[in-house]
C-alpha cells in the first residue's frame, strides 16, 4: 500500500484518502468531506464532548477490539490508519432503526436544544460497547467529558439509568441500607399521594439493547493488521509532514533525524498547543501500534507500564492491581487512581497517553506530583542505547541533566510498590470537580522508621504554584527524623509556606487561597497518616477525633435519585387531547440521532466564503493605523472589509458594528477577513496588523464607572411609602452590598450564520442562529439599503440561546450579508468558542448597595436601595436590564417603605446582553443577601424573617400593581413540609457539632417570578396555519425554538383545537417569509403568546369548516379538507394576539408591566470541606406553581435546566478579565458550567396542582426563567456551612460573601489557623492577575 495512503473505516464504509494534511482534524473531515453533520463542534479543545464519536482498533497480538470515544475536535485524521469510526449516523437514524441509546434518550426528555445529545449519545454507546450493563459509577464517569447547557443532565442520567443492572437504587448499599429506605437526606418516606404521579415516560416501551445488532468490526481491517506486515506511513502537507513509524527502531531513527519534532499519541496536548497557542511543528511524529510502548510488567518491587497506554488504559490497570495487591503495597498506585478518576472526560482519556502527560509537564499536571513522590523511573531509549532516569523534580523543571536528551524516546515507567510503613496521598482542587484543570494540586509520600512514627523519607511536591511542578525538598529535609505529630505539623506548615512561595501578581491568581491549600492539603496528608498509623497499630497510635474523621471522607459519592411530581390529566379529557401531557420534543428523535439540523450543518453552497472577525486586543485605544496588506496577499483571501466600505451603513440604531478611530474594549471588531475557507480567512486574520495607542481613562470596574461618573441615561428609580420617616421609627438600621459577577450564555451552539444571494432583484436569504429574525431581517436591509421585503431570515431551530442571540448576532449577521452582497457569494460565519466569549458579553456584573431598617423581631420597615450594572462599552439592553432588576428587586416580600435605583455602567468591555432571567437573578440575590443579614442582626434563622415579610394574600407592589400571594404561600409552606425542612435542620445542627471540617448548610428561598415584557407591542404574536387536501396541517409561528420546546407545544395547541392528531401536524421552522414582524423569542412568554395566535388561527379555520365538520361529524380531516376546497373555502388562516395589556410609566414610577406571576420556592442542602472549599449539593427540593402545565415534561425540563445554570452562576462559574480588560476565560477549560457531576445528588421537584384559571393559554404559566433564581438555595446553603463553620472557631462579626462562591472564596471564608499562617500582601503593593469588574 501507498505509504502516502490513508485507510480507515467511517460507519462501516472504507474511506481511503490519497491526499492527506495533517492538520485536518477528524471533526471538519466529517462535517465537510463525509457530510456526517451529527458530530458538533461545541468547544474545539476537547472540553465539552459535543464532537464525541467512537474510535475502534484491533490488536492483532491480543486479539481483541478496543472500543473508546474521543473527541474529534482533537483527532487528526493521520491517526486513524487502519481503525473504525462510528459517529452518531453510524448506530442508527430515523429511516433505517433507531439505536436504544437514540431512543430512550429522546423519550426521557434528555433533549432540549439538543445541540450537546449527539455527543451524549455517542458518549453512552461507547461505554455500553465495552459494558452492556454498566454500574451506575461508570455511567457517570463515561458521562464526565460531556456539558449540557439546557437540561440539568437529570434526563439524561434518567435515560442512562435504564441500561444499568438496577435502574432504582443508587447501589450504594452502605451497612445493607439502601438510600432509598434512608430517613432524613435520603428522605424516601414521601407524602402520600405524590405517588400517583405519573411517571414522564414509560420503559416497558423501550428497544431492549441488543449487542448482536451492533456494527461489527470491518474485517478487511483485522485481516490487513494481521496479514499485511506493518509499513511506516509519511503524510505531506502543505505545511506539515506527519510521520508514523511501526517499530521501535524506526521511531529512535527518526527521533534521531528530526529530534525537534513531538511525538504525539493522543494529541491532547500538542493539539491545543497547537490550536489556541500558536505553537507550529512542521513534522509530527506518531508512532502507531509499536508493542514496546504499550508494555504492561509486574513484579514484586514495582509495575512497569508503556508510555504510550492511555491514561484509560492505565487506569484500569491499576484498578486491577489494586484489587490484587496488599494495601501496603498499592498507596502509590491508590493515589494516582483516584486523580484519574477526575482527570478530564473519559474521551481525553481514552486519548491522552502516560507518557504525553508526563513529558508535557503541565504545571498543573495531576499524576506528575504524585509519580515524582512515588520515586517512579523513565526509562528512555535513543540510537545510543537505553538510559533511565528518575522522575523528579528537576525532570519535571526541565533541567538539562536531568531530562530526556533531544533524540531521546520516553519507552515506560516503572511506578515501585510502596512498603510496609509508606504512606502515600494525592490532593487536587479545581473550579468543577471534574474534567476541569487543578487550581492546585499535591502528592504526598512519608516513610517511617520500622515500627515507629519517626519521619525516614519526606517527599512533597505541588503543582499549579509555579511554572512547573514544585518539589519542597528543604522542608522536607528538615523534617527528617521528627515523629509524626502535631509539633511536627505546625513546623511543616511554616517550613512550606517559607519555600513554595508565590508573589501577589502570580498567573492564574487565586494567590492566598493557593498558599492555603498548600498546608490546608499537608494537614489532610497528616490526618490520613494519622489514621494509617492507628490502623497499623492501634494500641499504640492514638485514634483520631471523630469530628476530624469527616475531613477525609470523600464529598462526591452517592448516586443520583429523585422524585418528580407534575400535575395528573383530567379523567375527562380526551384521550388524544395532547395538552396536560408530557410528549417527547419534536426533535427528541433527530436530536438523537444527528439528523437535526443546526446553522452550519447546511451544506456548501457552491463557490462559498467564509468570514472571520478581527477583534481589538485593547480595551481603550486609537487605531493608528492599519496594515492589510500581508493578509491580502495570501491564498484563498478575498476581501477584507472595514468601517470605510460600509461607510454610513456602519451603524444601525445606537450600535456601530466595525471600529472607525477608536476601539472601546478588548474584542470590538475591527474588520472581517473573506477567504475561500475557514482555514484561509483564520490565516489571514492573524497576518492584519493594527496598531493602537492607549487611551485614558481605562474604565473596566463598576467601581471605577461610578468614580468616573460614566453612566448610560439618568439613573431609573421607583419608590413607595416614606423611606426617611420610615428609618426614624426601626429598632435597627443596616447597610451593605454584595457583588454578583457575570455569567457567559455558553449556548452549546457558537454563533452561527449563512448568508445567500438570491441573484435578482437584490434579494438574499439569512440563516442565522438567532431569538429575533425580525430584527436581523432590518438590520440586514439598513446596512444593504434594501427595502425590508428584500432580506428574508430563516431559524430552523437554534442550540441553545439564554438571551445571547440577539444584538451582537444582528451585526455580525449584517456584515456577512454585506460581504456576501458585494461579492455575490454565500458567506458563512461561525464563531469558535473563544471568539464567541470575547465578542458577545454575557449576564452582567452587578453590585447591589442596600440600607435596611427593621424592627428587632424580624419585620423590615424600611430599604433603600443602589443597583448598578456593568454594561460594557455600548448599551445593547442594558437600561432594560437594570429596569427589570428594580421592577422585580422585591422578590416575594413586601417592604411598606421602599426606594430603589439602578444605573448602567458604561465600561471597557464587550457590551452585556440579555441572561436567561434579565437582571432579576441578580437583583433578587442583592434582596435575599439583605434579608439574611437582617435575620443574623435579630438572632432568627433567615427562613423566619422571610415568612415574616413575604407578601401574604392580596398587596400592592411597590410599583402599584396588585398581586395575590395566596400561591406564593402555598408554595412556601408545602416545599416546608416536602424538605422535611425543620427535621432536616435538626440533622444538619447535629451533623455539624460532630464534624469540624466538613459542614453542612440548608436554605429555602422563595420565589416570585413576574412575567410580562412591559409593553403591548412587545406581546404580540401572529400564526399561520394551512390544511392540506390530504387532512395534514402545516403550523408557523413567530417563535424560535432554542431548546424549550415551542414548536411541540404549538403542535399540541394545533391538535387539541383542530381535533387532529399531533401525527398529521408539521412544522417547518421560523422564517419571515411566512410570519412577519416577530417579536423576540424570551421573556418565558413564547409559547404563550404564539401559543394563543396558533389557537386563534384554529379557530378561525374550525368556524369556517363549521358547517361541513357538522354536515359530517364522522368525517376524517381528508374529507372535510376536500369538501371546503369544492366548496372554495379557504384552508389558510392567519391567528394574531394583540399582546397583553402592559405598561410603566418610569416618572410615576407605577404601573402594570406583568401580566401574571410564577411562583415557587426551593430549599437545597450542601456539604462544603473548610479545608478546600470544595462543595457538593445534596439536595434540592423545588415546589412550583405553573398554572395548568400544557407538557409537564417540558415544563420539568425548563425548571430543571434553569435551576441548575442559576446554580452554577451562583457558585463555580467565574469570568476572569485582566486589569487591561483581557478576558482570560475564553473556552471550556478556563470557563466551568456545571457538569453531571455538580448536579444535586438528590433532586426533587414538585408541581402545585392547577391554580386558578386564566386568560394565559389553557391557563399554562411561562417557566423558561424563574428557576435560575432558585439556584441561589445553594448560594445561602453553602453561606449557611460557612457561617457554620466561623462560629465553631469563634468568628463573629458580618460575613461578607459575593457570588460566585467558588472554592476560593468558601476556603477563604472558613477562617482557621491555616489561613491566619498564610502570608498576606498589601493591596497595592503588587498588580493582581485578574480584577473584578
Amino acid at each position: 500500500m501507498d505509504p502516502q495512503q490513508l485507510l480507515f473505516f467511517v460507519n462501516g464504509r472504507k474511506v481511503v484518502e490519497q491526499h492527506v494534511d495533517p492538520e485536518m482534524m477528524l471533526l471538519p473531515y466529517l462535517r465537510k468531506n463525509l457530510r456526517l453533520t451529527g458530530t458538533k463542534y461545541g468547544c474545539g479543545g476537547g472540553g465539552c464532548g459535543a464532537c464525541t464519536v467512537m474510535v475502534s482498533r484491533y490488536n492483532p497480538s491480543t486479539k481483541t477490539i478496543r472500543h473508546h470515544p474521543v473527541n474529534a475536535c482533537l483527532t487528526p485524521i493521520c491517526s486513524l490508519y487502519g481503525t473504525a469510526v462510528t459517529t452518531v449516523e453510524g448506530i442508527g437514524s430515523t429511516t433505517t432503526r433507531l439505536h436504544p441509546v437514540q431512543e430512550r434518550i429522546a423519550k426521557c426528555h434528555g433533549t432540549q436544544c439538543g445541540f450537546c445529545t449527539p455527543g451524549m449519545v455517542m458518549s453512552m454507546y461507547a461505554l455500553l460497547r465495552n459494558h452492556p450493563e454498566p454500574t451506575l459509577d461508570q455511567l457517570t464517569d463515561a458521562l464526565g467529558g460531556n456539558l449540557c447547557r439546557c437540561t440539568g443532565y437529570r434526563p439524561i442520567i434518567d435515560a442512562c439509568k435504564t441500561f444499568c443492572k438496577a435502574s432504582g437504587c443508587c447501589q450504594s448499599r452502605e451497612n445493607g441500607v439502601c438510600c432509598l429506605n434512608q430517613g432524613v437526606n435520603g428522605l424516601a418516606e414521601l407524602p402520600e399521594g405524590d405517588e400517583t404521579s405519573p411517571e414522564l415516560f414509560s420503559e416497558e416501551e423501550f428497544l431492549p439493547l441488543d449487542p448482536t445488532q451492533e456494527l461489527i468490526f470491518p474485517p478487511e481491517l483485522m485481516v490487513m493488521a494481521e496479514k499485511q506486515p506493518p509499513r511506516s506511513r509519511e503524510f505531506c502537507g502543505d505545511r506539515v509532514t506527519w510521520i508514523s513509524p511501526v517499530t521501535l527502531k524506526e521511531l529512535l531513527e527518526l527521533k534521531f533525524k528530526h529530534s525537534q519534532a513531538p511525538i504525539v499519541m493522543g494529541n491532547t496536548s500538542v493539539g491545543p498547543a497547537v490550536k489556541f497557542k500558536g505553537v507550529f511543528h512542521p513534522i509530527i511524529i506518531s508512532p502507531d501500534r509499536i508493542e514496546e510502548l504499550c508494555v504492561v510488567s509486574q513484579d514484586h518491587d514495582g509495575l512497569t507500564l508503556g508510555a504510550g497506554l492511555s491514561l484509560d488504559q492505565v487506569k484500569d490497570i491499576l484498578a486491577a492491581v489494586v484489587r490484587k495487591l496488599p494495601e501496603e503495597k498499592t498507596q502509590t498506585y491508590r493515589a494516582l487512581l483516584k486523580h484519574l478518576r477526575t482527570l478530564a472526560g473519559s474521551q481525553i482519556r481514552s486519548m491522552a497517553s502516560l507518557g504525553g502527560h508526563i513529558v508535557s509537564r503541565h504545571l498543573d499536571s495531576d499524576l506528575n506530583p504524585i509519580l515524582a513522590v512515588g520515586n517512579c523511573t523513565l526509562h528512555l531509549l535513543s540510537t545510543d542505547g537505553e538510559r533511565q532516569i528518575p522522575l523528579s523534580e528537576q525532570f519535571l523543571r526541565k533541567c538539562p541533566d536531568a531530562d530526556l536528551k533531544p533524540q531521546e524516546v520516553l519507552v515506560s515507567v516503572t511506578i515501585p510498590c510502596s512498603r510496609k510503613w509508606e504512606f502515600v496521598s494525592a490532593f487536587r482542587q479545581a473550579q468543577r470537580h471534574q474534567n476541569a484543570l487543578a487550581i492546585i494540586n499535591s502528592g504526598m509520600r512519608v516513610l517511617f522508621r520500622e515500627g515507629g512514627d519517626i519521619i525516614k523519607e519526606l517527599s512533597i511536591l505541588y503543582g499549579g504554584v509555579g511554572p512547573t511542578t514544585i518539589c519542597a525538598k528543604n522542608s522536607c529535609q528538615k523534617l527528617i527524623g521528627r515523629p509524626w505529630n502535631e509539633e511536627m505539623l505546625d513546623t511543616a506548615c511554616r517550613l512550606l509556606l517559607n519555600e513554595v512561595t508565590l508573589p501577589g501578581s502570580a498567573p492564574g491568581g487565586k494567590v492566598e487561597f493557593k498558599r492555603t491549600l498548600i498546608i490546608s492539603f499537608l494537614f489532610k496528608f497528616y490526618l490520613e497518616v494519622s489514621q494509617g498509623l492507628k490502623r497499623m497499630d492501634p494500641r499504640r497510635y492514638p485514634s483520631l477525633a471523630d469530628r476530624y474523621e469527616s475531613a477525609l471522607e470523600d464529598l462526591h459519592s452517592k448516586h443520583y435519585w429523585r422524585t418528580l411530581t407534575h400535575q395528573n390529566v383530567d379523567p375527562k379529557q380526551l384521550p388524544q387531547d395532547p395538552i396536560g401531557r408530557p410528549v417527547m420534543h419534536l426533535s427528541g428523535i433527530k436530536h438523537a440521532t444527528g439528523e437535526a439540523i443546526y446553522c452550519d450543518d447546511m451544506p456548501a453552497i457552491d463557490r462559498e466564503l467564509f468570514l472571520t472577525f478581527v477583534t481589538s486586543s485593547r480595551a481603550h485605544a486609537k487605531i493608528v493605523s492599519m496594515d492589510l496588506s500581508e493578509a491580502l496577499s495570501l491564498p484563498g483571501v478575498v476581501d477584507i472589509i472595514t468601517a470605510d466600505h460600509l461607510q454610513e451603513a456602519n451603524t444601525f440604531g445606537t450600535e456601530t458594528f466595525l471600529a472607525t478611530d477608536e476601539v472601546h474594549c478588548v474584542g470590538h471588531l475591527v474588520c472581517a477577513v473573506i477567504a475561500d475557507s475557514e482555514t484561509h480567512a483564520k490565516q489571514a486574520a492573524k497576518r492584519v496588523k493594527v496598531v493602537y495607542q492607549d487611551l485614558e481613562p481605562l474604565i473596566l470596574t463598576i467601581e471605577e464607572a461610578i468614580q468616573h461618573k460614566s453612566f448610560f441615561d439618568s439613573e431609573r428609580k421607583l419608590e413607595c411609602g416614606d423611606v426617611d420617616e420610615a428609618f426614624k421609627m426601626v429598632d435597627q438600621i443596616l447597610e451593605g452590598e454584595i457583588h454578583i459577577g457575570g455569567q457567559e450564555h455558553f449556548y452549546m451552539e457558537t454563533q452561527s450564520m449563512l448568508v445567500v444571494p438570491k441573484g435578482e432583484d437584490g434579494e438574499i436569504d439569512v440563516y442565522v442562529s438567532t431569538q429575533f429574525p425580525r430584527y436581523i431581517q432590518e438590520v440586514v436591509a439598513s446596512t444593504l439599503k434594501l427595502s425590508v421585503n428584500k432580506v428574508m431570515c430563516h431559524v430552523r431551530r437554534v442550540g441553545g440561546a439564554f438571551g445571547g442571540k440577539v444584538g451582537k448576532t444582528s451585526i455580525m449577521a449584517a456584515i456577512t450579508a454585506f460581504a456576501s452582497s458585494k461579492h455575490g457569494r454565500a458567506v458563512r460565519c461561525i464563531l469558535e468558542r473563544g471568539e464567541d466569549m470575547l465578542i458577545t458579553g454575557g449576564r452582567h456584573p452587578y453590585l447591589g448597595k442596600y440600607k435596611v431598617g427593621f424592627m428587632n423581631d424580624g419585620r423590615i420597615l424600611a430599604l433603600d436601595m443602589e443597583h448598578y450594572c456593568n454594561a460594557g462599552s455600548t448599551l445593547d439592553e442594558s437600561l432594560w436590564v437594570i429596569e427589570m432588576g428594580l421592577l422585580k428587586m422585591d422578590n416575594a416580600y413586601k417592604f411598606p417603605n421602599l426606594r430603589c435605583r439602578g444605573w448602567a455602567c458604561k465600561t471597557n468591555l464587550p457590551s452585556n446582553t440579555a441572561l436567561r432571567g434579565f437582571g432579576f437573578p441578580q437583583a433578587g440575590l442583592v434582596t435575599e443577601v439583605c434579608i439574611t443579614e437582617v435575620a443574623g442582626k435579630c438572632g432568627l434563622s433567615p427562613e423566619q424573617v422571610r415568612t415574616i415579610n413575604m407578601y401574604k394574600h392580596i398587596h400592592n407592589t411597590h410599583y402599584k400593581q396588585e398581586i395575590n400571594a395566596k400561591t406564593l404561600t402555598e408554595c412556601w409552606r408545602e416545599c416546608m413540609a416536602k424538605s422535611s425542612y425543620s427535621m432536616r435542620k435538626t440533622a444538619v445542627g447535629k451533623f455539624n457539632a460532630e464534624n469540624s471540617w466538613k459542614k453542612r448548610g440548608l436554605a429555602m428561598i422563595p420565589l416570585k417570578f413576574p412575567v410580562g415584557i412591559g409593553s403591548v407591542a412587545m406581546g404580540q404574536a401572529a400564526a399561520l396555519v394551512h390544511i392540506y387536501l390530504d387532512g395534514s396541517a402545516l403550523v408557523t409561528h413567530g417563535g424560535i425554538e432554542m431548546g424549550q420546546g415551542v414548536h411541540t407545544k404549538m403542535i399540541q395547541v394545533v391538535s387539541r383545537e383542530l381535533k387532529m392528531p399531533m401525527s398529521s401536524i408539521h412544522l417547518r421552522g421560523t422564517s419571515t417569509e411566512t410570519v412577519p414582524n416577530t417579536n423576540p423569542s424570551g421573556g418565558s412568554v413564547v409559547a404563550d403568546l404564539n401559543g394563543l395566535a396558533v389557537k386563534d388561527a384554529c379557530q378561525t379555520l374550525l368556524k369556517r369548516l363549521e358547517p361541513i365538520i357538522n354536515k359530517n361529524p364522522h368525517g376524517t380531516w381528508k374529507d372535510w379538507a376536500q369538501t371546503a376546497f369544492d366548496q372554495s373555502i379557504s384552508l389558510s388562516a392567519v391567528g394574531y394576539f394583540r399582546g397583553y395589556e402592559s405598561d410603566i410609566n418610569w416618572e410615576k414610577g407605577e404601573g402594570h408591566p406583568f401580566e401574571y406571576f410564577v411562583y415557587g420556592a426551593a430549599c437545597s442542602e450542601v456539604e462544603i470541606d473548610c479545608l478546600t472549599g470544595d462543595h457538593k449539593t445534596l439536595r434540592t427540593d423545588i415546589v412550583m406553581d405553573v398554572g395548568h402545565s400544557i407538557n409537564p415534561a417540558l415544563d420539568m425540563g425548563q425548571i430543571e435546566g434553569a435551576f441548575i445554570q442559576g446554580m452554577g452562576l451562583y457558585t463555580i462559574e467565574e469570568l476572569s478579565y485582566s486589569p487591561q480588560g483581557v478576558l482570560y476565560s475564553r473556552g471550556s477549560s478556563q470557563y466551568k458550567i456545571p457538569a453531571i457531576c455538580d448536579i444535586p445528588t438528590e433532586m426533587h421537584i414538585s408541581f402545585l396542582p392547577p391554580s386558578e384559571h386564566s386568560n394565559t393559554l389553557y391557563s399554562s404559566k411561562g417557566l423558561g426563567e424563574s428557576g435560575v433564581f432558585l439556584g441561589c438555595s445553594v448560594f445561602f446553603a453553602i453561606r449557611d456551612a460557612v457561617n457554620a463553620a466561623r462560629e465553631e472557631r469563634g468568628i463573629c462579626g458580618p460575613l461578607s460573601l459575593n457570588s460566585p462562591l467558588t472554592p476560593e472564596k468558601i476556603r477563604m471564608a472558613c477562617e482557621d489557623k491555616f489561613t491566619k499562617m498564610i502570608p498576606r500582601n498589601e493591596p497595592g503593593s503588587f498588580v493582581p492577575w485578574n480584577i473584578r469588574v
